[in-house]
């Protein structure tokens, strides 16, 4: 039988009462607002005060407070605390503005061997040097009010964002370079689509994926068994073997991966895959090239043996910190999420089979990669 209460009876219209019920499971809203619409909502249900404490751990005073405000305010207006509550702010803005100052500046700076602040360190430099600095008030101040000080204005020196900077100046020039080159594939993959010759041109996206590491396994993975565990299971020693360098590039006309799998990286290995593309393609055709400005790819050695095969390649070179402007990155980022995602292997000889193999699987079925990014910006004259 649900209680009789000598107060009021609280009437939820159903638009209210489906508000309340929103924030009573709400993870993101205010604690005080969720507890305030679980309190009303028990109450409009039939709970007395004592019930409604007992089952949200709190006390009959805060109950009645929050159940005697939405009586005379309003339901959604109870959430709220009433304006004027509360002990005066002591802090004042000049307060705050010296605080936020201190957070924007390197605790290293100031004497300290940290590179960025913690909210306790912040608080024990504002609490030594306040009195001296004009700001008395913050004598005390706590981690806490630190934290809301800075949460208020979106400041989180304890935070690192990357970012990259241009250091290349012809960045701008370049980039427009590798997207003409971009358009240029978009108009020749639509020509061949209707039917037309696309011409003898070859254009390459390449790059070099060093660092592949050959891990092998201590002990046997222990496939997933119903009942037991879900997953594989792997010891954690392993032995390294060494790592290998993959030099690919993919052809974005057809899809097709060109790879080579070496020790190294250097210009005998640079010349090595354009020597494995040169006998790929037929006699006549422009192979095209965008690439980074790796040392080996600018060389005296590759320079001297591009010369014996004049009209053959021609190089598209990305700006520096421009890697991404490079779509081999993404079949890299690919191929690491998948055939590389923990592949442990006896020698490097074993990687670099398998690696030939997965190449060899791609272009079983092969995905032509399409640049969309400013594309429409560039026109083809």
């Amino acid at each position: 039988m649900p209680f009789q209460s000598r107060r009021a009876k609280l009437t939820l219209p159903p638009q209210t009462k489906d508000q309340l019920s929103t924030i009573s499971r709400s993870r993101t809203e205010l604690a005080q607002r969720v507890e305030r619409a679980r309190i009303l909502l028990a109450y409009e249900a039939g709970q007395s005060v004592s019930a409604i404490a007992k089952q949200l751990s709190t006390n009959r005073p805060k109950v009645e407070r929050c159940l005697d405000k939405a009586l005379e305010l309003g339901a959604l207006a109870a959430l709220a605390d009433l304006p004027g509550r509360g002990k005066p702010a002591t802090i004042t803005d000049a307060d705050r503005t010296w605080v936020v100052n201190l957070a924007c500046q390197k605790p290293k700076d100031l004497g300290y061997s940290y590179e960025m602040w913690t909210t306790k360190l912040l608080a024990a430099h504002v609490r030594e040097h306040c009195r001296e600095q004009g700001h008395p008030a913050l004598g005390r101040i706590a981690r806490g009010t630190i934290s809301k000080i800075l949460r208020a204005i979106k400041i989180r020196p304890h935070k690192i964002r990357y970012y990259l900077e241009r250091r290349d100046a012809e960045f701008e020039a370049k980039m427009a370079q590798v997207l003409f080159v971009y358009k240029e594939v978009a108009l020749l993959r639509e020509k061949a689509e209707q039917g037309g010759d696309p011409g003898l041109t070859a254009v390459l996206s390449y790059d070099e994926k060093p660092g592949i590491q050959a891990i092998e396994n201590t002990a046997p993975d222990l496939p997933p068994q119903p009942g037991k565990h879900s997953c594989l299971g792997r010891d954690y020693e392993y032995v390294r073997h060494g790592t290998l360098s993959l030099l690919a590039g993919i052809d974005l006309l057809s899809g097709h991966v060109h790879g080579l799998v070496a020790e190294r990286h250097r210009s005998r290995e640079f010349i090595d895959f354009l020597k494995l593309v040169d006998a790929h393609y037929s006699a006549g055709t422009l192979i095209r090239i965008v690439l980074d400005n790796h040392s080996a790819h600018i060389s005296k050695e590759t320079q001297r043996w591009l010369a014996g095969v004049p009209n053959r390649f021609e190089f598209v070179f990305t700006p520096k910190h421009g890697s991404w402007l490079n779509m081999i990155e993404s079949f890299f980022g690919k191929m690491a999420k998948t055939m590389l995602r923990g592949i442990r292997v006896k020698s490097k000889e074993e990687l670099k089979r398998r690696i030939m193999l997965y190449l060899n699987e791609i272009n079983e079925s092969p995905v032509v990669f399409r640049w969309k990014y400013r594309l429409d910006e560039i026109a083809v004259g």
